[in-house]
């Protein structure tokens, strides 16, 4: 996504001369010449790419001024340091959400909003069928399974990505007194959380002759086959939203899969819209086209936007009219 009048990308995978890099995830991020990004994402951008780039960091409700708009991050709740972009110009508003996730969590700081005459926000859970549970229902579940791992001497192996709900995990075990060994992937996005928030609960690196009585965090693939295999008996238990599907178990092989995302839920996408009253919503990624179907027939202006469709925003933002070229 592109805006024209402004130079400036979103989010884009590929290296562009300036860019809003919203998190940190693998997918958010590219070797851009200039970017604007929140403190937090620099510190975990600094460790998963290389290279010289110039940083417009900008705190949480910071107004910045740009020349052609005026930028101010919200956080976004996702992970550690995410953020969403409000850009404001003379024509109008946009919200940009990224990434973002409107339900409480144990690791990162919930996400904040604003008005804007244009929404473009992330509908990965877009359906009516993700509504995921209460936040402290998913806590219990998640403690009342490691510790019967550990009752029954078995180790329980958390499947999470390293960055958020790696961290999200370890948090949920440290409020239980769960003691947790870690991935060597995991550590070095958790010793971000920990210089960052003095809060953050310790842990140890991973190695198998401590590994028993404690839980292990580590991401799922091949590390995750590696560290299982030098375990002997453990039990695996998988986070992702995804897990909402009765298939996900199976298809992962995990002794059990809770659905723990840091993606907004189809109930919260809708409460965002209303928070948030645009003229007009454009959405991305997981089941865009359906969410803006769905807004449409709830009387919003809504449209995806898929990839083989790039859409070139152009000012002003704001209104029925304008608006971009295919």
């Amino acid at each position: 996504m592109f805006l024209p009048g402004q130079g400036l990308w979103l989010d884009p995978r590929r290296g562009k001369e300036f860019a809003f890099i919203s998190h940190a995830h693998s997918d958010h991020i590219a070797r851009h010449r200039r970017v604007i990004l929140s403190e937090a994402t620099s510190r975990l951008l600094a460790i998963r790419l290389t290279g010289q780039r110039k940083e417009e960091v900008l705190g949480f409700g910071e107004g910045h001024d740009f020349g052609s708009f005026r930028a101010t991050l919200l956080p976004a709740g996702h992970v550690l340091g995410s953020a969403q972009l409000f850009v404001e110009a003379a024509e109008g508003s946009l919200l940009y959400t990224g990434d973002f996730k409107l339900r409480p969590g144990a690791s990162c700081g919930r996400a904040e909003w604003c008005a804007a005459d244009t929404l473009i926000m992330e509908t990965t859970f877009g359906l009516p069928r993700y509504v995921f549970p209460p936040a402290a229902e998913i806590e219990a579940e998640f403690i009342r399974i490691c510790r019967g791992a550990l009752d029954e001497g078995l180790v329980p192996l958390v499947l999470a990505y390293s960055l958020g709900k790696a961290q999200e995990a370890m948090c949920l075990a440290a409020r239980a007194a769960l003691p947790v060994m870690v991935h060597p992937s995991v550590q070095a996005m958790a010793e971000v959380y920990a210089e960052l928030d003095p809060r953050f609960p310790s842990f140890s690196r991973y190695s198998r002759a401590g590994a028993p009585g404690h839980v292990v965090v580590c991401p799922p693939g091949k590390g995750a086959s590696v560290v299982q295999r030098g375990l002997g008996k453990v039990r695996t238990i998988a986070l992702s939203g995804w897990a909402m599907d009765t298939s996900f178990r199976f298809r992962t092989r995990c002794d059990a899969a809770l659905p723990l995302s840091d993606h907004a839920g189809y109930d919260d996408l809708l409460r965002l819209v209303e928070w948030v009253a645009p003229r007009r919503v454009f959405t991305v990624h997981g089941f865009a086209v359906e969410f803006a179907a769905d807004l449409r027939r709830r009387g919003v202006e809504a449209w995806a936007l898929d990839g083989a469709n790039q859409l070139e925003f152009s000012l002003p933002f704001g209104g029925s009219g304008g608006g971009g070229t295919t």
